[in-house]
């Protein structure tokens, strides 16, 4: 840079006018010394950025997870049969499914987030067909095992009443595997170019119908189990009805959808690659969490266990939903700075997220550790089942504190294109070192449900620093490389045009 530019930007830095990120881009690859008082004020204006994507991008994520909460909470009230059976239907049947559309999706971010970045518009709604025929395809194949859920949950050992009540209400939810097979590419699509607003209300909008519908559904018009799992359906196809009008009659998304194309069935083995490589890196890491739900059943006290666990893992859920918000905003950001072609803003971007989700666990922490009974009691009166809980508390902190570092890591992950690398780091940490120490804890010692739940301790520990190494060791520049590779092999369009866009 030219000591004039140089001057001007900090000059504009300075009066707290917009910046591009271009001009970011220069300022923090120039040679010049730069005092701490610009990298706090470049904090902020990355801050705000973050803050604008991750806002609503929290409240889609955790809306959409309350779809299921409550019908889960309105099942409990038909009897304990009931709400067992959708309670493994849902863990054991959906979130199966849901891991696999989910792994899937973080392809939609990687690919749509760079050609976004890179100025190609027209390439995203290429991308997101692409990837709805896939999802679609993914839906038919996991249709069979919601069907013959009934067998399946008998065969890991539930009895016959609890999967009989569990494919009831699995068959119910095959409409919604439909729909969720639409709604995560139509959302990354959207999330992509920054449209997280209107993401938000609808999934608040909808939140606030369903919650009135599963009522109609269970109480007035006593459908029952079938009437919740089909309200749920119901609930997530107008989800998918609101981004499709979006999508179709938005000027947002002029440029970005131009009509359904051919194109979406050309090149489409290099993006299955991806989608496939993102699939196993998600699926992993929800299966390892789900199955510890799993194991913690077969304890020598299953019930105190099991509901332990489950309440602590709630929490965790919750926790979760936010930070994933978080991380769906820094894959994004990053994405979109890897497609423009400015690897030091990319790099600046993954500093300032990682800083802001550690301060916050570090209060979410806090909170969990000086409210354990309380939290316990919001579940619970078992004065044995609370004392359990609380024993879990310090590791349940312990586990939202690492919440702050290793989901944002992953976004960060998804929005460079990591997803293969990451499947074996999760491969490793979670099911070869995790999984066996915690199986060997809680069943080979007296640590019981702690056991189970250090295990996934030390397999997100392992995971967490493989990623911290990982990111810490990335060539930036390299990274810029490869998006426009991957974007030329997903989207047909020429390479040069990538790594220098037109202003």
């Amino acid at each position: 840079m030219g000591s004039e530019e140089y001057q001007t930007l900090l000059l504009r830095l300075d009066s707290h006018l917009s910046l591009s990120s271009s001009g970011v881009e220069g300022l923090l690859s120039q040679s010049q010394p730069t005092s701490l008082n610009w990298y706090l004020r470049l904090a902020g204006w990355e801050s705000r950025l973050l803050w604008q994507l991750s806002g609503a991008s929290i409240a889609v994520s955790i809306f959409n997870y309350m779809l299921s909460f409550v019908t889960l909470t309105f099942t409990g009230h038909l009897g304990a049969l009931e709400l067992a059976g959708a309670s493994i239907a849902s863990v054991g049947i959906q979130g199966l499914a849901y891991g696999i559309m989910l792994g899937m999706a973080s392809a939609v971010q990687t690919v749509c987030g760079q050609a976004y970045g890179a100025k190609r518009y027209g390439a995203l709604g290429v991308i997101c067909q692409r990837a709805v025929v896939l999802h679609v395809g993914a839906a038919v194949l996991l249709t069979f095992l919601y069907w013959f859920a009934g067998p399946i949950l008998k065969a890991i050992g539930q009895s016959d009443s609890i999967a009989d009540e569990g494919q009831v209400f699995a068959r119910g939810l095959i409409p919604q595997l439909y729909a969720f097979s639409i709604s995560c590419p139509l959302q990354r699509f959207l999330q992509a170019q920054n449209i997280v607003n209107p993401l938000a209300y609808m999934s608040v909008g909808v939140f606030l119908l369903h919650i009135l519908i599963t009522w109609l559904a269970v109480y007035v018009l006593n459908y029952g189990l079938i009437g919740a799992a089909l309200t749920l359906s119901l609930s997530w196809w107008l989800l998918v009805i609101l981004q499709s009008l979006y999508i179709l009659l938005s000027p947002s998304c002029a440029q970005t959808w131009t009509g359904f194309s051919r194109k979406a069935f050309n090149g489409i083995w290099p993006y299955f690659r991806l989608t496939v490589a993102s699939a196993i890196m998600l699926c992993l890491e929800i299966w390892y969490f789900q199955g510890l739900v799993l194991i913690s059943g077969l304890l020598s006290n299953p019930t105190i266990a099991l509901d332990s666990i489950s309440i602590c893992m709630n929490y965790l859920n919750w926790d979760m939903q936010f930070m994933l918000g978080l991380a769906a905003a820094a894959s994004v950001r990053v994405s979109n700075e890897l497609g423009a072609g400015h690897p030091m803003v990319a790099k600046f971007s993954v500093v300032i997220v990682s800083g802001t989700s550690i301060a916050i666990s570090i209060v979410f922490s806090a909170i969990v550790l000086i409210f354990k009974v309380g939290l316990s009691k919001l579940f619970t009166s078992d004065s044995e089942v609370i004392e359990a809980v609380s024993g879990l508390t310090p590791l349940l902190a312990i586990s939202v504190f690492l919440n702050g570092i290793q989901p944002i890591l992953s976004g960060v992950a998804i929005g460079s294109g990591w997803q293969a690398v990451v499947a074996y780091v999760n491969l490793g940490a979670y099911y070869i070192i995790g999984l066996p120490i915690g199986c060997v804890l809680g069943f080979k010692t007296s640590l019981a449900a702690a056991g189970i739940w250090w295990g996934m301790i030390i397999g997100v520990i392992l995971q967490t620093i493989s990623l911290v190494i990982l990111t810490a060791r990335t060539n930036w520049n390299a990274e810029v490389a490869k998006a426009a590779d991957r974007l030329h092999q997903s989207a047909e369009v020429d390479v040069l045009q990538l790594v220098d866009p037109d202003p």
